[in-house]
C-alpha cells in the first residue's frame, strides 16, 4: 500500500491516490484538476477502481464525476449527503473491499452533518485514516459552513467525533486529512499535512478539551472569514457538477472583439500586480495568477459572471482550471497577442 498526496497550496487541501494490490487504486476527495490524478495513476500502472468522498465540499468543486467518467470507477459518497448523481451511498460502519484491502467508513460528523472518514487496514501495516475535515494536523475543520442555526449542533457533534470516533485506532495510525493549514475550511496550525494519531493525541490542542459546553463556546471563535463562494459549492457538489468536456473553453479574441465582448463580461487580469498597476483595461479586476487565485476569484466575482482573461503569456489552461475549481464555467474569451 502506498498513498500519494496531491496538495493544492492555494486551497490548503490535499487529495490522495491510494495504491492497493493488483494495480488498483482509490482516489480520496479529488478536486476538479483531475488530469494530475489520471496521469500519475497511468504512469504508475494503476487503475483507479473507486473514488471516495468524505463529505460535500464547500471550498472546491469535486472532480469525482470527471474521474468516474474517465475511468468507469464508482463514486462512493456518504449516504447522508443525498447526492443526486450516480453513486454508491456509504453508511457509517460499512466495510468496503477493494484491491485486497478493506476500508471502513467511520461516522465523523461536525465539519458537515454527513461526514465520513475512511480507515484502511492492510496486513502488517499501520492503519491509515483518511479523515477529511474530522481531524486535521493541529486542529479540525470548521463547523459553521452549513448555516448559523446548525453551527452549535455541528460543533457539539465535532466534539463527540474527536472524543469517540477514532479511539479504537492505535497511535501509529497514519492521518491523511483533506483540509490543512491555509485552508479557509480548517482551524488548525502548522505546515505539516500528514501526521499520526499518536502525534495528534500528544500535541493537538483541540483534543485537550474535556467539556462539550466549553468546546462549543470556544471552537467557533477560531474560524477565519468565510469566502463568499463557499455557500455555492455544497449544492453544486450535491447535484453533481458538469463534466469538464461539457464546458466550452474561452476563445482567443482580437483586441476589437475583446473590447466588444467586455460589454457583457468581466475582465479578469491575471498578470502580476506590477503589470496591472502600470496599465490595465478600465473596470478590469486584478487577480494575479498565484496559489490564492481561485479563492480570491470566488470571493470577489459574482457566480453568474462571464469571464474574459488578460494573461499576457501566462498559461491559459491553468487559469481556466483554477476558475473551474471554484465553479466558474462561463468563459467569454481571452485577449490574444
Amino acid at each position: 500500500m502506498n498513498t500519494i498526496p496531491f496538495v493544492h497550496e492555494g486551497l490548503g487541501n490535499s487529495s490522495y491516490l491510494v495504491e492497493l494490490n493488483d494495480g488498483e487504486a482509490v482516489l480520496v476527495d479529488p478536486d476538479r484538476s483531475v488530469g494530475r490524478y489520471l496521469e500519475t495513476a497511468a504512469a504508475r500502472g494503476q487503475h483507479i477502481a473507486a473514488v471516495m468522498e468524505t463529505h460535500l465540499h464547500a471550498d472546491f468543486v469535486s472532480g469525482a464525476r470527471d474521474v468516474a467518467h474517465a475511468t468507469g470507477a464508482p463514486i462512493l459518497a456518504p449516504e447522508g449527503a443525498a447526492c443526486r448523481f450516480p453513486h454508491q451511498p456509504v453508511k457509517a460502519g460499512e466495510r468496503i473491499r477493494l484491491g485486497g484491502a478493506e476500508f471502513q467508513a467511520v461516522a465523523s460528523a461536525g465539519h458537515t452533518p454527513e461526514h465520513l472518514s475512511y480507515v484502511l487496514r492492510v496486513e502488517r501495516r499501520p492503519p491509515a485514516l483518511y479523515s477529511g475535515g474530522a481531524l486535521i494536523v493541529g486542529g479540525a475543520a470548521r463547523t459553521d459552513l452549513i448555516s448559523p442555526e446548525q453551527t452549535d449542533a455541528l460543533t457539539r457533534a465535532q466534539y463527540r467525533t474527536l472524543k469517540e470516533a477514532f479511539t479504537s485506532l492505535p497511535d501509529e495510525t497514519v492521518l491523511y486529512p483533506t483540509h490543512g493549514g491555509g485552508s479557509f475550511c480548517s482551524a488548525g496550525a502548522g505546515g505539516d499535512r500528514i501526521s499520526t494519531l499518536g502525534k495528534e493525541r500528544a500535541s493537538n490542542p483541540i483534543l485537550t478539551f474535556e467539556g462539550e459546553d466549553e468546546f462549543a463556546r470556544w471552537f467557533p471563535t477560531t474560524f477565519p472569514a468565510v469566502p463568499a463562494y463557499f455557500l455555492r459549492m455544497r449544492p453544486i457538489n450535491q447535484q453533481g457538477p458538469r463534466l469538464r468536456h461539457e464546458i466550452t473553453p474561452p476563445p482567443a479574441l482580437s483586441p476589437d472583439a475583446f473590447d466588444e465582448a467586455r460589454r457583457n463580461a468581466l475582465v479578469v487580469d491575471v498578470r502580476p500586480f506590477e503589470a496591472y498597476a502600470a496599465g490595465h483595461i478600465p473596470g478590469s479586476l486584478s487577480n494575479a495568477f498565484r496559489d490564492a487565485y481561485a479563492t480570491w476569484l470566488g470571493w470577489l466575482v459574482p457566480p453568474e459572471a462571464a469571464l474574459l482573461f488578460v494573461t499576457n503569456g501566462l498559461p491559459l489552461d491553468r487559469v481556466v482550471e483554477e476558475s473551474l475549481l471554484v465553479g466558474y464555467e462561463r468563459f467569454a474569451g481571452w485577449l490574444e497577442g
